[in-house]
């Protein structure tokens, strides 16, 4: 059995209520959330793969609104104790999840202004979410393998969060797409 995990139901919109195969995981947003909500689900059944689907905004002008499967994530909220942004005190800096792919920058809150870009960009992010780095992290931690693919709803610039609200249903229905080609479901 697999883990179908989405941070909103919004995201979910396109999927039917039973997928075969597949059990379904709404967290919420935000890496608390993702990370509570995740490692319940993992205590208490066990599965053979966690595939996370949702949104994402864009910081790379080279990525257009299309899926994408997530290679790693970082975390753009976070400093060390010498001022470092991107490090953490204590977890990895860097999340691996397959060869290849696009790496995402999670923080707790909504990326839409440039300002916000221009500081997340450098930290070699291509996309930014709310809760990729907490998935990810869990899944090591239960040895559960974990593939996440996000699809871009916005450019994380001003009024991104109403571009969100557009375009969720659309990003829903490329995911879905994209799921019954890779499981046939």
């Amino acid at each position: 059995m697999k883990l179908l995990v989405a941070a909103l139901d919004a995201e979910l919109v396109a999927f039917p209520a039973d997928l075969p195969g597949f059990d379904r995981l709404v967290t919420g947003p935000g890496k608390l959330q993702a990370t509570y909500a995740l490692t319940r689900a993992l205590d208490a059944a066990e599965y053979d793969e966690i595939v996370v689907v949702g949104t994402a905004g864009a910081i790379d002008a080279r990525l257009d609104a299309d899926v994408y499967e997530i290679g790693a994530a970082i975390q753009h909220d976070v400093t060390d104790i010498d001022g470092i942004v991107g490090q953490h005190v204590s977890l990895p800096p860097r999340m691996a999840v397959t060869d290849g792919g696009v790496t995402i920058a999670t923080g707790d809150h909504f990326v839409d202004d440039s300002e916000a870009v221009e500081v997340i960009r450098p930290l070699g992010a291509g996309l930014v979410d709310m809760e990729t780095y907490a998935y990810v992290w869990v899944a090591e931690r239960f040895g559960v393998p974990i593939r996440v693919l996000k699809a871009v709803s916005d450019r994380a610039q001003d009024d991104a969060i109403t571009d969100w609200r557009a375009a969720v249903a659309a990003c829903s229905e490329q995911l879905r797409a994209r799921i019954r080609a890779d499981y046939g479901v």
